[in-house]
């Protein structure tokens, strides 16, 4: 498969981003609606009913703000998924989903830990080692693309803020790093020009044929003395 094959946009790639963006503001609208509060559907680490929060917790927002810096990540980095790497796309969301919630769920302080930052960290952690690790040039210009432009989350898999649920950042952090390894992707092989292959003959080379060993060109003058050159002259008779 050829890489425009293989990396082809269509409009089918924005239904996951869009779902996932309305569906955590379709949440909060609910709850601001029926002035309700679903918080307790949270992940509460070490209890059996917060275990409910692994399938949950990532469509629970506690503030528009929470709301607002989830949504664009969460956009960007779920197109960037399902775009670079469509065959294994919906296995690494719906395995990062429940590893990193699970995760959260044995590491996590005695609270409700809310959010989709958790899949954010997930699909950031994912996109960067996998593209490393595949070496091929697209997706390792997508890493660093990740890097670039998310580099600064690495802080807040650390407890530099409270508040902020840094064992749901840290647990996204290694389920992607975990998955980078584990889920096998297969890319396109690059292009490749003649002179790059293992079975190149240089001496068969139409090109090559045109420089001496030396690398000076090679005029091609074969056929030339088979054929009789004419050179005809016109003269127009000047009038008095």
């Amino acid at each position: 498969m050829s890489e425009n094959q293989y990396f082809k946009f269509s409009l089918e790639l924005l239904l996951v981003p869009l779902f996932a963006v309305l569906g955590i503001w379709t949440v909060f609208w609910v709850e601001l609606k029926a002035g309700i509060n679903l918080n307790a559907y949270g992940v509460f680490p070490r209890h059996l009913s917060g275990l409910k929060g692994v399938l949950f917790s990532p469509l629970i927002h506690g503030s528009v703000e929470h709301l607002y810096h989830n949504t664009f990540p969460l956009a960007i980095l779920s197109l960037a998924l399902f775009y670079f790497y469509r065959p294994k796309a919906w296995k690494v969301l719906l395995l990062g989903w429940l590893i990193s919630g699970l995760l959260t769920w044995s590491i996590g302080r005695e609270s409700y830990h809310i959010g989709a930052s958790g899949i954010i960290y997930v699909l950031a952690s994912f996109i960067f080692f996998k593209g490393v690790m595949t070496k091929h040039y697209r997706l390792i210009a997508l890493s660093l693309a990740v890097v670039f432009i998310y580099g600064g989350m690495l802080w807040y898999i650390f407890p530099i803020e409270e508040g902020i649920s840094w064992e749901g950042h840290l647990s996204g952090f290694l389920t992607g790093l975990l998955l980078a390894f584990i889920v096998k992707s297969t890319v396109p092989a690059e292009k490749k020009f003649a002179w790059e292959r293992e079975d190149y003959n240089e001496e068969q080379d139409e090109f090559m044929k045109h420089f001496d060993e030396d690398g000076n060109f090679i005029e091609n003058t074969s056929g030339a003395d088979d054929k009789k050159i004419s050179i005809k002259y016109h003269y127009k008779k000047e009038k008095d």
